[in-house]
């Protein structure tokens, strides 16, 4: 296996944890949205209701897909999502860090 099959493994890998894991509060939020909107016609129609919201999630979730390959070949990301997220919190770490030394540092310069 080459270092570019590897390298596209991770990047697919990490495209669809992204994907599947994202969909999750998109999902929740429109189901927040849809379902009490359709209370009255899944009753009357439970089929055609039913139809119809599939239709709605199938949409969303194929424009989601869509846009984060998108953004995925945009910017280029090539590294796997786990390293990504471990340097993210690092970065935090580093910020909050030198947050709570600049408070510190106020503390002593008040007393």
């Amino acid at each position: 296996m080459s270092g570019q099959e590897s390298d596209s493994r991770k990047k697919s890998l990490s495209e669809a944890f992204t994907n599947s894991f994202g969909g999750y509060p998109i999902g929740y939020g429109l189901g927040i949205v849809i379902l009490p909107l359709s209370m009255g016609w899944i009753q009357e129609n439970p089929l055609v209701a039913n139809l119809a919201i599939t239709f709605v999630y199938a949409s969303v979730s194929f424009a989601r897909s869509y846009f984060l390959r998108r953004i995925f070949e945009r910017q280029g990301i090539d590294d796997n999502f786990i390293r990504l997220g471990i340097r993210g919190l690092k970065k935090i770490k580093h910020l909050l860090s030198n947050y709570l030394h600049s408070l510190q540092f106020r503390k002593r310069a008040e007393k």
